[in-house]
């Protein structure tokens, strides 16, 4: 290589470098900057309209009516507060003490929440009995979706279905659309409205878990428990509320969870709305409910009792006694008979005879399509009237919340066996049995329920004064040494019994004791 050209290669090399340090110091100076990326504006698509429009949704799956369904179902859905009295904890100080004494003339209240349905314009309520129960002097409000809050009075209630209907004083408020629950199947989507908590205007969705649930909620002696089961959340404050279908027609009305926790756990129950209509309708009319009375004492067949009947199936109500000129009796039906059918619709387990016959009147004819002998027969019964019990005396004290003295004996006399009479007092549950002989037999027993403490496990399990036990966990007792044995193993291995009980009307139920 030439000198010049060495030289030159070194003033160039010399050159790139000072022309390198200088961008170096530039960019540690930030006089100048360097995009990472390179940035464009662009157009965004925006539309004013869906690409999928409501009705086309719609049409592809029943979950996209929800909204709509919503939309027209929560302005017929109100929430009730009810103002109640209650007796508060026992006193801890004399201060305390000195305030009970008020408490005697001017007890506690405190007020409590549940949701109702419009089924009106003029501003008849549906809700559960127990949300309005024990109002003091009808205090109770209620909030419109609207937040018009309006006073509201008592028209009726029902406690063997646990509903009531309450009156607010409006005209064209928003009412709901009543459909057929008969119509339902399991598995169809339906929503729950209500006012869980508190929160206002709530909406859950589900479906229909099962129907024709007995799952003795309602403590009442004539309960007629037919619910339908759904998963959408129910929870406290939703009793009363409205269980809807995709049609927004109402299909129940929310009145129990079973849950352990006290909160939802994907078991909710809905008193159906044929049923609602029947009892609301007898309420606003009447003042009460009017209900129809078969006069039997029935049982859901079994395998056992449908081979012995030779049914193809299992299937229909067996009657198991047949009250003494009763309607039953004077329409010709006979013990051991099974009812398929009332009225054309199949009838399968006892509460949905129950239901089916609770819709009707006394004086109401019903055709029931019996199996008898190995023959399907027709009979034709025109109801009774149930007769409405006599209250029975209240013996208990509200101050020391004890029973007073009772004025017979309390434990079992002297050689009551012997004289065909026995009795045993249960404390930790509640109530007092006794048991008579029978006249067939002096060795058998028939045990009835003889005293109840109000309060009790057993009071509020729904057994009372004057119900015959028949059967404890399946099997017949007739003896009280061997139902005081079971009772008293129950209680040591905490274990609950069931307890089947024949009322002074001649109804079958089943209790739940724990």
């Amino acid at each position: 290589m030439k000198t010049r050209d060495k030289y030159l290669t070194g003033i160039l090399l010399v050159l790139i470098g000072v022309l390198l340090g200088m961008i170096l110091m530039f960019f540690r100076d930030g006089a100048i900057s360097l995009d990472l990326a390179e940035v464009r504006v662009t157009d965004i698509d925006r539309s004013s309209e869906p690409f999928w429009s409501s009705d086309d949704l719609e049409k592809i799956d029943d979950r996209f009516l929800f909204r709509s369904v919503a939309k027209s179902v929560t302005p017929t859905v109100v929430y009730i507060e009810t103002v109640v009295a209650t007796r508060s904890r026992q006193p801890q100080t004399d201060e305390e003490e000195d305030n009970r004494f008020w408490e005697r003339f001017l007890p506690p209240r405190v007020r409590t929440v549940g949701s109702g349905v419009l089924i009106s314009s003029d501003g008849y309520i549906l809700t559960n009995n127990h949300v309005i129960e024990g109002a003091v002097n009808d205090e109770i409000m209620v909030t419109l979706e609207d937040k018009r809050t309006l006073d509201a009075r008592v028209v009726g209630r029902d406690p063997s279905t646990d509903l009531a209907v309450i009156k607010v004083d409006g005209m064209n408020l928003p009412s709901v659309v009543i459909g057929n629950s008969d119509l339902l199947e399991v598995g169809e989507w339906v929503l729950a409205v209500g006012n869980p908590f508190r929160l206002r205007s709530t909406v859950t969705a589900g479906i229909v878990s099962a129907l024709s649930r007995d799952v003795q909620i309602i403590n009442d002696a004539r309960r007629v428990e037919s619910f339908i089961q759904t998963d959408a959340a129910i929870n406290k404050g939703n009793s009363g509320g409205a269980l809807v279908n995709t049609s927004g027609e109402l299909i129940g009305i929310n009145t129990a969870i079973a849950t352990q926790s006290g909160n939802y756990q994907g078991y909710g129950f809905a008193v159906p709305s044929n049923l609602a209509l029947k009892v609301s309708r007898d309420i606003i009319e009447f003042g009460e409910v009017k209900r129809g009375m078969l006069g039997v004492t029935i049982q859901s067949v079994d395998n056992r009792m449908a081979r012995r009947a030779g049914l193809d199936g299992i299937t229909g109500v067996m009657i198991m006694r047949v009250l003494e000129d009763g309607a039953a009796e004077r329409s010709g039906l006979k013990t051991n008979d099974i009812v398929l059918e009332v009225n054309g619709e199949i009838v399968n387990e006892s509460n949905q005879l129950q239901e089916k016959v609770a819709m009707y009147r006394p004086d109401d004819e019903v055709e029931l399509t019996i199996w008898r002998d190995n023959e399907v027969i027709k009979k034709v019964v025109v109801l009774d009237e149930i007769e409405e019990p006599e209250p029975p005396q209240n013996t208990f004290d509200p101050e020391t919340g004890n029973e007073p003295e009772l004025e017979d004996w309390e434990e079992i006399p002297e050689g009551g066996r012997e004289r065909g009479i026995e009795q045993q007092r249960f404390e930790s549950l509640g109530f007092t049995l006794r048991a008579l002989s029978t006249p067939e037999d002096s060795d058998l027993f028939n045990i009835y329920i003889h005293r109840v403490v109000p309060g009790s496990e057993a009071w509020n399990r729904g057994l009372r004064e004057g119900f015959e036990i028949i059967e404890i966990d399946g099997e017949p007792v007739f003896d009280l040494q061997i139902v005081e044995q079971i009772i008293t193993d129950s209680i040591k291995n905490n274990r609950s019994l069931t307890l089947k009980i024949l009322t002074e009307e001649g109804a079958t139920g089943y209790f739940q004791i724990n």
